[in-house]
C-alpha cells in the first residue's frame, strides 16, 4: 500500500498534474529550450536535478522552520537554497561543458527564476508529504517536466522539416503545440481514480 502511495504521487507529478502542461509552470524554459532535442534533455535534467535538491532541502527547512516556530521565513528560504543550487549547477555545466554552457544561454541562470522548482516546494510542503513522498514528488515533478520538453522539442524538430505556412512559424506555432500538448495531457486526469 505504501509504494502505490508513492508511485501514485509520482505518477501524479509526472503526467496526471504536469507541472507544465497541467499548472502551467515552467513554461520559460519550456519554450525557450525545447528547439533541440539534445538541449532539452540537459535542461530538463539539470531542472530535475534541481528539483531534486530543492525538495530534500525544504523538507528540511520546514521542519526546521516548523521547531522554531519561523513559518514565515519559509518562502525565502526556499529561494536561497534554490539560487544556490542553481548557481552551484551552472558552474559544473560551464566547467565541464562550456558547449552545452553555451547552448542554454539565459535559460540556465533562470532555473533560479523557475516557479515549477519553487512550486515544487511550496506543493510538498502544503500536502505534509514525508521524506520519501518528498523525494517521489520531486523525481516525479522532474521526470514530468523532462517528458514535456522533449515531446515538444520532437515536434519542434519535426515542424522544422515540414511546409508550415509564414504566418504560423515561429512563436505562434509553437504556443499552438503546447496547447495541444496540454489539453493532450488532460486526458491523463483519469488516472487518478478514486
Amino acid at each position: 500500500m505504501v509504494t502505490e502511495q508513492y508511485w501514485f504521487i509520482f505518477l501524479n507529478a509526472a503526467l496526471i498534474n504536469n507541472f507544465v502542461l497541467s499548472t502551467f509552470l515552467g513554461i520559460c524554459p519550456f519554450l525557450g529550450v525545447s528547439g533541440k532535442i539534445s538541449t532539452a534533455t540537459r535542461m530538463g535534467a539539470a531542472v530535475s536535478f534541481v528539483m531534486l535538491i530543492a525538495s530534500v532541502s525544504a523538507y528540511g527547512i520546514h521542519n526546521l522552520l516548523v521547531r522554531i516556530d519561523a513559518q514565515y521565513l519559509q518562502l525565502i528560504s526556499y529561494i536561497v537554497v534554490i539560487a544556490s543550487t542553481v548557481q552551484l549547477v551552472e558552474m559544473v555545466i560551464k566547467k565541464f561543458s562550456p558547449a552545452l554552457f553555451k547552448a542554454l544561454g539565459i535559460f540556465l541562470p533562470l532555473i533560479t527564476t523557475n516557479c515549477a522548482i519553487l512550486g515544487l516546494a511550496l506543493f510538498q510542503t502544503n500536502r505534509g508529504y514525508d521524506f520519501l513522498q518528498s523525494l517521489s514528488f520531486a523525481v516525479g515533478a522532474g521526470a514530468g517536466f523532462t517528458l514535456a520538453l522533449l515531446i515538444m522539442s520532437g515536434i519542434r524538430e519535426e515542424l522544422q522539416l515540414s511546409a508550415v505556412p509564414n504566418v504560423l512559424k515561429g512563436a505562434a506555432l509553437t504556443l499552438m503545440v503546447a496547447g495541444i500538448l496540454s489539453m493532450a495531457f488532460m486526458g491523463f486526469a483519469g488516472l487518478g481514480g478514486q
